[in-house]
């Protein structure tokens, strides 16, 4: 039997409305209330989900039995939600990026494991059977130690003067940088782990005023690895948003994107199960598990049902938990500093990238996050 979860979820907007069908139609989670501060929208959609509205999010949490929340809000609202929801007890599912201050994210990812609580943020690209093969390939040494690797995505998201939303406010979402970038740079941590310093950064601005609209950044990883980021969400030539990642190693390549892994293992290279040595292609639909429910993107469902199997397990871990989200935040805030000319380097953070929440002790995670904040 199934153990039913009840949510509350906050905020009505375009991820939030994915999250809600999805949620609904994930086994294990149930949405018992619903957030936004618009009350027309509230209640228009409460009336025909069937759903409790609320217009504060304090009153939704205080529900009883509530057992967790999904944050689909601007980011500036991250921080007070997830505190107010943690010193409830409650679990959460957070939209990326978690907040706008990496000292903040870390101090947050410590409460989570010191709580138990299971808190994860939505980076959906490791839910993508491509980019999650291609971790796992690394993983197994495939094409052997890795050496540098390359984070790109393009998109036709603003390509003229446009009224402001939150999204295009610094304050409020962070422009590509935070809205944008955030996703290939999550990837690239999760293949690389955290960097230890950023050079030759640039956040330029095309049609933006307030925010970047392109982030080009070099960053140096521990043991050597090298990494370059290069995002443009003002990019007309693109049809839509495409998120590609290539990993040097040195036995060989792997280029990867939402469709498609590309691997090429040389001879010093370790051949696996379907990737003998030379180029092999896999295709998504060869590699991706089938969500239970599927809207937008299988990866948007998997994630919500990682997220209802992480609080069954109790044990507090979880995909795309705190812990890792709080690296990616550091390092957009690595390439904003270094854009300013203030370049920063990661004294406390070289061995990061090894290190993982359940090996360590909550009281000593706390003071590595804390140390890594600095």
């Amino acid at each position: 039997m199934i153990v039913q979860y009840d949510v509350a979820l906050i905020g009505l907007g375009k991820m939030g409305i994915s999250h809600l069908a999805i949620a609904n139609a994930t086994p294990g989670i149930k949405v018992s209330a619903i957030v936004d501060s618009s009350s027309m929208i509230g209640n228009l959609v409460g009336k025909y989900c069937s759903i409790p509205f609320f217009d504060t999010f304090e009153r939704a949490i205080d529900l009883p039995g509530l057992q967790g929340v999904i944050i689909a809000t601007p980011t500036r609202l991250h921080e007070h939600m997830i505190r107010q929801a943690m010193a409830r007890g409650l679990h959460v599912f957070c939209e990326k990026p978690m907040t706008l201050n990496a000292s903040t994210s870390f101090e947050l990812a410590s409460e989570a494991a010191e709580r138990g609580l299971t808190c994860q943020v939505g980076y959906h690209n490791r839910f993508v059977g491509t980019f999650a093969e291609a971790k796992r390939l690394l993983d197994v040494g495939a094409i052997g130690r890795i050496r540098h690797v390359h984070a790109e995505a393009y998109g036709p998201v603003v390509l003229k003067p446009a009224a402001r939303t939150w999204r295009s406010k610094a304050t409020e979402g962070g422009g590509c940088l935070y809205d944008y970038a955030a996703h290939p740079i999550n990837l690239m941590n999760w293949y690389a782990g955290t960097p230890i310093a950023c050079a030759g950064a640039q956040l330029e601005q095309q049609w933006s005023d307030d925010v970047d609209d392109a982030v080009y950044a070099n960053l140096t990883f521990g043991n050597g690895i090298s990494g370059q980021v290069s995002v443009n969400w003002a990019d007309e030539t693109a049809r839509k948003m495409s998120t590609r990642m290539t990993i040097w190693g040195d036995g060989g390549k792997i280029t990867v994107d939402r469709q498609e892994i590309q691997v090429f293992i040389g001879a010093s290279g370790t051949p696996q199960p379907g990737y003998p040595g030379g180029w092999s292609i896999k295709y998504l639909t060869e590699l991706s598990p089938h969500p239970g429910y599927y809207l937008r993107g299988e990866e948007y469902s998997l994630q919500i049902e990682s997220f209802a199997r992480a609080i069954a397990r109790s044990d507090g871990g979880s995909d795309n938990d705190f812990a890792s989200a709080a690296v990616t935040d550091y390092t957009l805030e690595m390439i904003r500093s270094a854009s300013k000319g203030a370049a920063r380097t990661a004294h406390a953070v070289h061995t990061a990238h090894t290190v993982q929440p359940s090996e360590v002790s909550r009281p000593k995670l706390r003071t590595f996050w804390r140390a890594a904040a600095k």
